[in-house]
């Protein structure tokens, strides 16, 4: 490829980022955890999905935008905090929020990023949120949750879904660490990709120095980068109702598959949840996103804000995500393949193109809102199986409830 000129589709991003990035940051953006199995079913779910077109519907008036905790966003999507952008880019948090600000979405600063959060808020402008882990020093928690509060970042999203940590085997074959170390394996990658080694770490080093967390506390970084949970996980529901006592704005859950956990989280008071895995970086074994949100839309539609996120790579993925009962959807691989692809006007270009894809899914259903999707609109792979299965049956379409 020769630049965004050339990239149709988030999987051209993709590509594209694959040729720019060293090995070791494509593979801890690109891949999930163990087998990567989790991120093959978060696609694999979303194909199941098929919808049943409308035809012969008068769509003037249609509008690609939504309402989002009672305010107006111009697409139905926020960008997912993610913590690698500030690799994939030079400050490539302030990248995303700059580009989200100019779509009218929101922005989630990851608790991991590179730029620290004050810098983002001073400059990005727009919606902007900021994620969490709830650590196991809770002091370190609730000096980041000021700040955050203090810069104006008008929502947390806690992230849940850590627990005891991740086993990502490809890092350290990769010879990653978090926080970043060079070693011969990552300086061999990056040797065969001088155009990042001279837009990115270079101008790391010729300014603030060896790309860091640059969110965490100073007592955390004298320990050479914090440890975000330990051996044994006291984290429970208790600290999220800490959370939600002292933060004074939208709050957000993370990580959720399970509706009793989503009702969990609602009883708290959160004021939105994410129906998440993680984008299958962290358990391997876990459902698929979009496997999980029917049910917990049945358990918690109406009290609360619904997100979707994991898996999704195109705009009729969005309208599948809000046909089956979330308000909005994440976006988190698919911009960071934007910005490693060409910065703030890559994740511009990822979200246009995503736009165009929801907008071309609307026309085909007869929609002319988010708000007109339903779950009548979808059937799945197992429906009409199910109903060829059955002799002398014809293969009508079972909605999906």
């Amino acid at each position: 490829m020769s630049g965004l000129r050339d990239c149709y589709n988030v999987e051209d991003l993709r590509q594209e980022a694959r040729t720019r990035l060293p090995k070791w940051i494509f593979e801890f953006v690109d891949r999930g955890s163990e087998d990567d199995l989790a991120v093959s079913h978060n696609r694999e779910a979303f194909r199941r999905l098929k919808f049943r077109n409308r035809a012969l519907v008068d769509l003037s008036g249609r509008d690609l935008g939504t309402t989002l905790f009672g305010k107006r966003i111009n697409a139905p999507w926020a960008l997912a905090p993610t913590g690698a952008a500030g690799l994939c880019w030079y400050e490539g948090e302030l990248a995303l929020a700059k580009a989200a600000a100019a779509f009218g979405v929101p922005f989630t600063m990851a608790i991991g990023s590179t730029t620290p959060l004050e810098k983002v808020a001073d400059h990005a402008g727009g919606w902007l949120w900021f994620q969490i882990y709830i650590w196991e020093n809770r002091n370190w928690t609730y000096e980041l949750v000021d700040r955050a509060k203090h810069a104006g970042y008008s929502a947390l999203v806690v992230t849940v879904d850590v627990n005891l940590g991740v086993n990502r085997e490809f890092n350290q074959r990769n010879g990653y660490s978090n926080p970043f170390r060079p070693g011969y394996r990552t300086v061999r990658d990056i040797l065969k990709k001088p155009g990042w080694a001279t837009s990115v770490l270079l101008r790391y080093l010729m300014t603030t120095g060896m790309p860091r967390h640059a969110n965490n506390p100073p007592s955390a970084r004298s320990q050479h980068g914090a440890v975000l949970r330990g051996d044994n996980s006291t984290v429970v529901w208790d600290d999220l109702a800490r959370l939600r006592e002292r933060w004074p704005h939208k709050l957000i859950v993370k990580g959720l598959t399970h509706p009793e956990d989503a009702r969990k989280a609602v009883d708290i008071g959160a004021d939105g949840i994410s129906v998440s895995n993680h984008g299958g970086r962290n358990f391997d074994s876990v459902a698929a996103s979009v496997d999980c949100l029917p049910s917990i839309a049945a358990e918690v539609g109406g009290k609360t804000t619904i997100l979707l996120d994991s898996g999704v790579r195109r705009g009729s993925d969005i309208a599948k995500g809000l046909a089956l009962g979330a308000n909005a959807v994440l976006l988190g691989r698919p911009m960071l393949w934007g910005i490693a692809a060409g910065g703030e006007a890559g994740a511009l270009h990822a979200q246009k193109l995503l736009l165009r894809e929801y907008e071309l899914t609307l026309g085909h259903l007869g929609c002319a809102n988010a708000a007109e999707l339903h779950p009548g609109l979808i059937v799945s792979d197992e429906s009409l199986s199910a109903h060829r299965s059955v002799a002398g049956q014809s293969p009508a379409m079972e909605i999906v409830r």
